[in-house]
């Protein structure tokens, strides 16, 4: 097999972050886990479902990590990679940190699969650390049946200068920087349903960076971040509102959403990942009469690197949000931090 030859979707049953481990298993997993050791220094750990951890090394500086990896999620191996580096460097900028170095991780049936496919895979994802500024300083492969690949990420921000999910305030407006319905198009690429331009435009939001957004909201008053990934848009949302003990309210309306998505959705192409998100977020979201079923699993889609989802004060909301789309980002303000429904999300 060559690279103009392989369909890499069709080597897995579940492509990009709808391959994680759904919210609610995963929970329950953590649970049976011991406590912790407590380090004054771990800024960020396990507590409130953030992105990365933090970690202090000295009052001026401190080191963020993550670590992301997944099945193939485009066809394309160069693009693959690089919607694999970005979707891995996203943790560091929902953090408001600085991503500095980079090691891969390799799956790949090396015997079975033509080498030329895991080189361009690689070169995708150097040409995108090459782009945000990132070192790969190395990596680690294995012999896999299924292709997967990702990123270590190590970063560096100041330690009074944090950003969490959990951080949000009563009045802030919240913005999301990124189109949602990712997973249930990259569903339908897998089942051979999208265009060429379909696809180009999916990958497209795939690949581009948090980089620009994360510098630019660094001069604004913003209270908490995370990035919309696997868990979708309501899994990250009730997140950032049971981290921070308030209720969010979203208008659906308002929340951008890729062209195609909701025909699709209507027809039954939907993720697992979605599905079970749906089933963990619906218990901590009210949605109003308005909100049909397909909008509902549209609102949990399991993203694969997706955009920011920024709660910042009110006063700065619309300033930065000119800002960001100035900067070619497809953002938008989609609601706002209210002192109701503390963990909750209504959706209207």
């Amino acid at each position: 097999m060559t690279t103009q030859t392989i369909k890499l979707t069709s080597l897995t049953t579940k492509g990009g972050c709808g391959c994680k481990i759904g919210p609610s298993d995963l929970a329950e997993v953590m649970h049976m886990l011991p406590p912790q050791i407590q380090d004054p220094n771990l800024l960020v750990g396990l507590d409130t479902s953030d992105d990365a951890g933090v970690y202090r090394l000295t009052d001026d500086l401190a080191m963020v990590q993550t670590l992301d990896f997944f099945t193939p999620i485009v066809d394309d191996p160069y693009d693959f990679g690089q919607v694999a580096a970005t979707n891995a460097m996203s943790d560091i900028y929902a953090m408001g940190g600085k991503p500095l170095t980079a090691l891969n991780i390799v799956a790949f049936p090396i015997s079975t699969l033509d080498k030329s496919i895991l080189a361009e895979i690689l070169r995708g994802a150097s040409d995108k650390l090459q782009e945000a500024g990132v070192t790969l300083v190395g990596g680690h492969s294995i012999d896999d049946q299924e292709p997967k690949f990702g990123l270590s990420v190590t970063g560096i921000v100041h330690p009074n200068k944090v950003l969490t999910n959990a951080g949000a305030k009563v009045g802030d407006k919240l913005i999301l920087t990124k189109p949602i319905g990712v997973g249930i198009l990259t569903t339908a690429l897998k089942r051979g349903l999208l265009t060429t331009e379909q696809i180009d435009r999916v990958t497209k939001v795939m690949t581009t960076l948090n980089k620009s957004a994360a510098e630019i909201i660094k001069s604004y008053e913003v209270h908490a971040c995370t990035d919309v990934t696997g868990f979708g848009l309501l899994g990250h949302a009730t997140e950032m509102a049971a981290g921070a003990q308030v209720g969010l309210k979203i208008n659906k309306n308002q929340v951008p959403i890729l062209e195609g998505a909701k025909a699709f959705a209507e027809n039954g192409v939907l993720p697992g990942g979605s599905r079970n998100n749906y089933a963990h977020v619906k218990n901590m979201v009210t949605f109003s009469e308005a909100i049909d079923e397909t909008d509902q699993y549209i609102l949990c889609d399991a993203v694969t690197s997706g955009g920011l989802l920024i709660s910042v004060a009110s006063s700065d909301a619309e300033t930065l949000l000119h800002e960001l789309q100035q900067a070619g980002l497809e953002a938008s303000i989609i609601g706002e931090v209210i002192a109701e429904h503390a963990g909750h999300v209504l959706v209207d």
